[in-house]
């Protein structure tokens, strides 16, 4: 069930076997097709806008030698300047239609790039939101910030400029070649000859400036994670005094990054001199062959101009061609990144038939359900468990009995590895999502508020919902009268997580979230934890509001909330140990009891 999420965690790695390299590469690249498949019109039209330009600009040697050869002795000679007028024109001419033609490109270049990325970043979002919760547990969400931000900025840095040097280089680079071949095929023969070398060059620095872009983006990723893994948990660095460890550890993780950025700009290094050094012993060569032609008469002073201007034209845009590899190599790097998140499969899938759910009763049932975290030790072993309508049921044990697993079972966050989980009868994995959400609601122990007012988070769950219900369910779970006197009432935003209101306040908040959702079972998952005595027992109220009419599964350490109670199971490894109302248990010698005796010594 889980391999395939830790399948992306593997791909932080920056060594990978020859097989494993040229899956990622083909994912990639069925992803960038994907992308730019709705958009074959443009790209055909950018295809031939980019040819015609590069066509036009090849003419230009060719125009000066003419000038040269033909133009200018008749100049000198006949005092003619028609020749020289249409010569000079045509240039002109080649000139502004290459700009204008080289702006056009840019424009449709520029639009579908921001198609496709439009495209990638809604897909990266709209998959991750789906994605089941154990991947967001192994995922961490700095890696995830990095896919839609710096890795999506490489990619398109490359679809902007790197796309067009490529083009560009290739394509000058060939009609250069075929041009200059027309002009003398002789000449084109060293160019022949320097294509070994050349292709040397491009090969070593390919293979190297891979690797090292892999790694690259490898602590790119780790850089960002710790840089909001800070930041997120700035009060507990700021409780714990971890500033300088954290300035340590990311001063290291910021020197790896220099030195690998620094790789790749002395590879660069070596790779533009190699390009310079053979393109001047081309030209040179030319020149030479060239300038004994002229002298024994078989060639001339304009064709020898354009040759050696072709051949210095040829070797100029392989730089752009390089340059297009150090962005590629970045940008591939970030695909393979993208594209491993969007390969990721949804372990919790939606149903292909789903079973209709109009109206959920809340009758929850656990049949025969085995389940272990990611392939490894089992949680709950064949459970068996059955919570009619209606009935308030408190999950106690110690840490690790299972009780937070079978709550996440219940939302089905995860589904069971073996037997089912069924709500009136129906497994889950057959319900639609739509019809899930809203029979089943969770409230946890962080009460999570999202940017936006209060009203906002109070209507989460239903964002159709009025004002009047809103505050209807404020007032029913007694947070209406904190949340009036805020500075602007239901108005006021939360700020970051709910930072301008209290731990009390942000758990009614929540409850009244909960209480519009009206769902037909409700889990509270250690829903009071982080509360004081006093928030706890202005808590106390609302959740006799909040859990009345409805199927109720409380996971609570405080044995205060467990007397609401119509039934109270006691865990212990993924077992129920014991099974009774709260009262039979107390006055009993079990496990129940004991803690409840060690509870009321801990209040004294």
């Amino acid at each position: 069930m889980s391999s395939t999420v830790h399948g992306t965690a593997g791909e932080d790695r920056s060594e990978f076997t020859r097989e494993e390299s040229r899956a990622i590469r083909r994912r990639s690249w069925r992803l960038l097709l994907s992308l730019l498949a709705p958009l074959k019109r443009q790209v055909v039209l950018v295809a031939v806008v980019v040819v015609a330009q590069t066509a036009v600009r090849v003419i230009g040697p060719a125009l000066i030698g003419i000038g040269i050869d033909r133009a200018l002795p008749s100049v000198l000679e006949q005092a003619d300047w028609g020749p020289a007028w249409l010569v000079g024109g045509a240039y002109v001419v080649t000139a502004v239609g290459g700009a204008a033609l080289l702006a056009w490109y840019d424009l449709l270049a520029a639009r579908v790039t921001q198609n496709v990325l439009l495209d990638l970043r809604t897909r990266v979002f709209r998959h991750t939101q789906r994605l089941s919760l154990e991947f967001h547990e192994t995922y961490t969400s700095g890696r995830i910030i990095s896919r839609q931000t710096s890795d999506l900025d490489t990619i398109r840095e490359l679809l902007n400029g790197g796309l067009n040097q490529l083009v560009h280089g290739v394509l000058y680079g060939l009609f250069t070649f075929i041009a200059l071949a027309l002009v003398d095929w002789r000449s084109s023969l060293v160019l022949v000859v320097s294509f070994v070398p050349l292709a040397l060059l491009m090969r070593w620095f390919y293979v190297n400036s891979q690797r090292a872009y892999r790694v690259s983006r490898v602590v790119s990723a780790k850089l960002i994670v710790k840089f909001v893994e800070t930041m997120t948990g700035i009060r507990a660095g700021k409780a714990f005094r971890t500033e300088p460890r954290n300035e340590r550890e990311f001063g290291g993780l910021a020197k790896e990054y220099r030195e690998v950025n620094m790789r790749s700009i002395r590879l660069f290094g070596t790779f533009e001199p190699g390009l310079m050094a053979i393109s001047a012993c081309a030209i040179g060569a030319v020149v030479l062959w060239g300038g004994v032609r002229v002298t024994t008469g078989e060639f001339t002073a304009g064709l020898l101009l354009s040759a050696v201007l072709y051949v210095r034209n040829f070797f100029t845009p392989l730089q752009e061609v390089a340059m297009f590899l150090n962005s590629f190599q970045a940008a591939s790097a970030a695909l393979e990144k993208v594209s491993g998140v969007l390969e990721e499969e949804l372990t919790v899938a939606e149903p292909d038939s789903p079973t209709p759910l109009p109206r959920a009763r809340g009758h929850v049932r656990f049949d025969g359900v085995s389940f272990g975290y990611g392939g490894g030790r089992t949680i709950l072993p064949a459970f068996d468990l059955d919570i009619p309508a209606g009935q308030t049921v408190a999950l106690v044990g110690t840490t690790g009995a299972g009780k937070s697993t079978l709550a996440k079972l219940l939302s089905r966050f995860y589904d069971p590895t073996e037997g089912r989980v069924t709500l009136d009868g129906v497994d889950l994995r057959e319900l639609e999502g739509r019809d899930l959400r809203r029979a089943i609601v969770m409230v946890t122990q962080e009460a999570y508020l999202f940017s936006g007012t209060v009203a906002d988070n109070i209507a989460l769950g239903r964002p159709d919902a009025t004002m009047d219900e809103i505050t209807a369910a404020a007032r029913a779970v007694g947070a209406d009268a904190f949340i009036r006197s805020l500075p602007d009432g239901y108005d006021t935003d939360v700020n970051k997580r709910g930072g301008r209101v209290s731990a009390g306040q942000r758990q009614l908040i929540s409850f009244a979230r909960a209480f519009l959702a009206d769902p037909a079972v409700l889990i509270l998952d250690e829903a009071t934890a982080s509360l004081d005595i006093p928030s706890e027992r202005m808590i106390q109220s609302a959740l006799q509001t909040l859990l009345s009419d409805r199927t109720a599964i409380i996971i609570a350490h405080r044995l205060s909330t467990v007397a609401i109670a119509d039934r109270v199971l006691v865990m212990e490894h993924g077992r129920v140990i014991e099974d009774d109302a709260p009262d039979a248990l107390i006055a009993g010698t079990g496990k129940f009891a004991q803690l409840h005796a060690a509870w009321k010594g801990s209040l004294v």
